[in-house]
């Protein structure tokens, strides 16, 4: 019998390991392709002659090397698609973090993208100062490109995507908003949002490229900071995302 408990405990033990190593695959496999996205939008400024003039040599490079980050998205994606766990183990090293300046980091990486898709990111400047923030950068800064990827991968095209923040004094928490102009959620979706590897009928048809994982991965990180994540929206007209998050 003793024998048996130790083989049972030894297999759960191996069971949390493989469950680990699953999702942080997830995570990191979900981050390459939101900084291959940037990356293409970028190259693609180039060859539209929208940074400068370039050359029908150097043209030939760039496509080249957009046709080659096209491919890695794709393998990224199917990486994405194949691992799949039941639960998220997280390590996180907590610090005092500037959060608005996480936030303006964040945006910039996305300019290229927002331009190419004539939607313009706009940080509303808080109304007080922001104080620091006691979290894990790493894991903040993914949260807030998935809510920012996802407003770009739904919004309608000549929208405004509107990011803000704000320091609530009396509850000693950071507030984070995130809105578009997009397709929205359906009523009927409202409670699988953040299942791991939902996607809408709505989102696929918009963008059959996504993973479901993102916005799972977003309510991961902030409840272990010990804050909120919610939502508030409305069919075809746009959705916004709050993050609640304390200051210590």
């Amino acid at each position: 019998m003793e024998e048996i408990e130790k083989l049972k405990e030894e297999n759960e033990r191996l069971k949390m390991i493989n469950e680990n190593k699953s999702d942080l695959i997830s995570i990191g496999a979900h981050q390459i392709r939101t900084s291959l996205t940037a990356f293409k939008w970028t190259l693609k400024m180039f060859l539209n002659d929208e940074l400068g003039n370039i050359n029908e040599e150097q043209k030939i490079h760039l496509n080249k090397i957009i046709s080659n980050n096209e491919y890695t998205i794709s393998l990224v994606n199917d990486l994405l698609k194949l691992n799949h766990s039941k639960e998220t183990q997280l390590n996180f090293n907590s610090k005092p973090v500037d959060i608005l300046k996480i936030t303006e980091k964040v945006i910039s990486l996305f300019q290229g993208e927002s331009k190419g898709k004539n939607i313009k990111l706009v940080l509303e400047n808080p109304k007080t100062e922001l104080p620091k923030v006691n979290c894990d950068e790493g894991m903040i800064i993914i949260a807030l490109q998935n809510l920012i990827e996802n407003a770009l991968k739904y919004s309608n095209d000549n929208t405004d995507i509107k990011i803000s923040l704000s320091h609530n004094e009396s509850e000693n928490n950071i507030l984070i908003s995130v809105n578009n102009q997009g397709i929205g959620i359906k009523d009927e979706d409202n409670t699988r949002v953040f299942d791991k590897f939902f996607r809408g009928s709505n989102a696929q048809e918009k963008d059959d490229t996504g993973s479901g994982f993102g916005l799972f991965a977003t309510k991961n990180i902030v409840e272990k900071h010990h804050g909120k994540i919610w939502f508030e929206s409305e069919n075809d007209k746009g959705t916004t995302f709050f993050i609640r998050l304390p200051i210590s």
